[in-house]
């Protein structure tokens, strides 16, 4: 059985319990929710206990993840950014960045990962936003779009060109030529803080570049991706066990032609088929979780595996759950309801299924 890390699990139930669903209508957040959660360690439980963190292995963050995830895939959609950008700047960072910024990321700041561009989705090489150095500063000069937690976030770490390679820069909220516009009616988590970024001649000190210039794009994006697809599929197996908790308790409740629904043979079909979704989600998470805690050769690919098939999952147990309660979960508000929008969304963001579908068959190809 996979160990849990009760704790911080015991304070994302204390804060967000029952909450979800409001917050989802609304379309947002209460930031003084997100920073409480922000200085207990929740938001980047990995951070080593010497820059304030929880320092929790990538299984325990897991299942802290999952967790949150049943409970509200808009806060988990938080961890996740919050979670990439220190490691960001943990991966990137010199000694005195971390010093810096982790005990900030750890204490209550917020923080957002910039990728995506209008042009630059499931292909990031094609970024065009630039970063230069002018003197004894930075310079940026971009957009961005699809950044999750930018509408809460206290610092933005956006990835561009710079050189001929690549590089992430850390900049505050507020700082001339940064504009943020929140997206309107997202489809799924929607409290979750997506917004559009501009970056117009942004000018910040050369401290703020993340362990320097003209480092392998490609590299620099991986390295992030990887930990947002194994906080995304995380948060898949939250959705899951939401979903499954929720349709057994109907089946075994709601009677029908004079006996409980789960006694029909087709319920008793979704219910085994939800089963054996989140039991798998749960197991390619723990072997990408095992694959990082260990520094392994494979991690790359167990966490392209992991989100391609935990989002795959959530999205059709979703449906099986929304099918199972019915016209129960068939309004705007109801947590099944919540969970079919977010689990279609986790099969675009942080690399789309049939993206992850590419890179698996390219893997297989090239071990041949």
């Amino acid at each position: 059985m996979t160990e849990r890390p009760e704790g911080p699990i015991a304070l994302v139930g204390e804060l967000v319990a029952d909450r979800a669903g409001g917050w989802d209508l609304a379309g947002v957040l209460p930031v003084e929710l997100l920073r409480e959660l922000g200085a207990g360690g929740v938001l980047c439980a990995e951070v080593e206990a010497a820059y304030g963190g929880l320092g929790l292995t990538s299984r325990l963050n897991g299942e802290l993840t999952a967790c949150t995830g049943t409970l509200c895939g808009s806060v988990r959609s938080v961890m996740t950014s919050q979670g990439m950008a220190a490691w960001a700047v943990r991966r990137l960072g010199d000694r005195a960045q971390r010093e810096d910024y982790l005990p900030r990321l750890t204490g209550g700041a917020l923080a957002a990962v910039a990728f995506s561009e209008p042009d630059a989705g499931s292909d990031l090489s094609a970024m065009t936003t630039r970063i230069h150095r002018d003197g004894d500063a930075v310079v940026v000069d971009g957009g961005k779009v699809w950044v999750t937690g930018a509408r809460y976030a206290d610092l933005i770490v956006v990835f561009g060109r710079c050189g001929d390679g690549g590089a992430a820069v850390v900049v505050p909220a507020g700082t001339p030529g940064l504009t943020v516009r929140p997206v309107p009616d997202p489809l799924g988590c929607r409290a979750a803080g997506h917004a559009e970024i501009g970056l117009d001649s942004v000018r910040l000190p050369a401290g703020t570049l993340l362990g320097g210039a003209g480092q392998s794009l490609p590299l620099l994006v991986t390295s992030a991706l990887s930990y947002g697809r194994i906080s995304v599929a995380w948060g898949c197996v939250g959705i899951l066990r939401g979903c499954l908790s929720a349709a057994a308790g109907h089946a075994g409740s709601r009677r029908q032609f004079g006996k409980p629904l789960a006694e029909h043979q087709l319920v008793a079909r979704l219910l085994a088929e939800l089963v054996v979704a989140e039991q798998t989600a749960t197991r390619v998470c723990e072997h990408a979780s095992d694959c990082w805690d260990a520094g392994s050769a494979e991690l790359v690919i167990a966490t392209v595996l992991a989100k391609h098939v935990s989002a795959g999952n959530a999205a059709r147990g979703a449906a099986s759950a929304v099918q199972v309660l019915a016209s129960a979960a068939a309004r705007d508000g109801h947590p099944v309801a919540r969970a079919y929008r977010d689990a279609k969304l986790m099969e675009i963001i942080e690399g789309s299924s049939e993206l992850c579908q590419l890179m698996l068959a390219r893997h297989v190809l090239e071990t041949v």
